[in-house]
């Protein structure tokens, strides 16, 4: 027995309507929301290998605490067209060891800000061997398509004392998380904090040699790519500070800031770098 037109019409019509529903949606039939818009999605990964103690660790996040809930950085947040950015906060250190301390977390005003730091200050301090920053990129690269916000920048945020040790080749995950569209931003740590007062001697492992050439050369990379090196640990404060205005607001390595007495360098290009040595020999 054939359907009358009128119900024919009432089924094509329900039908029509069930499956433009279809994509918002999930498998078990639960509502998926939109991505929620953000200025920035930003990861902060953070070195806590073995060169790494328990103090330098500290010093690293008592230096993020202090930057992200500072003014300067609260007011870049606000400059933005919605207002508004995405952080994960995650350590890292040879290529067994990745934790995502913080998943991604919306930031909107200082409370959710302090709120945020707050739980990576009660977290307890880990130290493991090695160094794999291209394990810290490749994680995070993954931890990117994890995120429920769609950002107008993807940055990923190296900070650390040391070179690759561990894993595949820095360049190759470089590469990869370019291709994805994701900026990788750093903060090399160029030497130990200062030992007690009136003295010369540093304490902890010194950072590898040349390591803010290593990061310009090796593992920065992507659209409006910087590093800006802190000095020591006792100085990671303020370097984290400027770093986060710039990825935050946006502002290439070649502006400076007013007021800002860090400096950003840009990436690079090793063949390049070569090909001029070259010239000039």
């Amino acid at each position: 027995m054939s359907m009358p037109p009128l119900l024919r019409r009432l089924a094509i019509s329900s039908a029509l309507f069930f499956a433009a529903l279809a994509p918002a949606f999930s498998v078990n039939g639960s509502a998926q929301a939109a991505p929620l818009p953000v200025d920035l999605e930003l990861i902060l990964a953070v070195d806590v290998s073995g060169s790494v103690d328990a103090i330098e660790a500290r010093l690293q996040r008592e230096g993020y605490i202090a930057a992200l809930t500072s003014d300067t950085v609260m007011k870049a947040i606000k400059s933005g067209p919605y207002r508004r950015i995405a952080v994960a906060y995650v350590e890292w250190a040879g290529e067994q060891y990745q934790q995502t301390l913080m998943p991604w977390t919306l930031i909107e005003s200082l409370e959710d800000a302090q709120n945020f730091m707050g739980k990576v200050a009660d977290a307890p301090y880990v130290a493991i061997r090695w160094t794999s920053i291209s394990t810290a990129i490749d994680y995070s690269r993954a931890l990117f398509e994890q995120s429920p916000f769609e950002g107008t920048r993807r940055v990923v945020d190296i900070s650390g004392d040391g070179k690759n040790n561990h894993g595949r080749e820095v360049a190759d995950a470089r590469a990869e998380a370019i291709a994805a569209g994701i900026t990788i931003n750093g903060l090399p740590i160029l030497s130990s904090r200062a030992g007690a007062a009136n003295s010369t001697t540093l304490r902890g492992w010194p950072s590898d040699p040349d390591l803010d050439v290593y990061y310009q050369t090796q593992v920065i990379g992507g659209p409006g790519a910087f590093m800006v090196p802190a000095e020591s640990f006792d100085t990671f404060s303020e370097a984290v500070k400027s770093k986060l205005m710039r990825e935050i607001a946006g502002i290439p390595p070649h502006i400076q800031i007013e007021g800002d007495t860090q400096f950003a360098y840009g990436p690079i290009d090793v063949k390049t770098q070569d090909a001029a040595a070259a010239i000039a020999d």
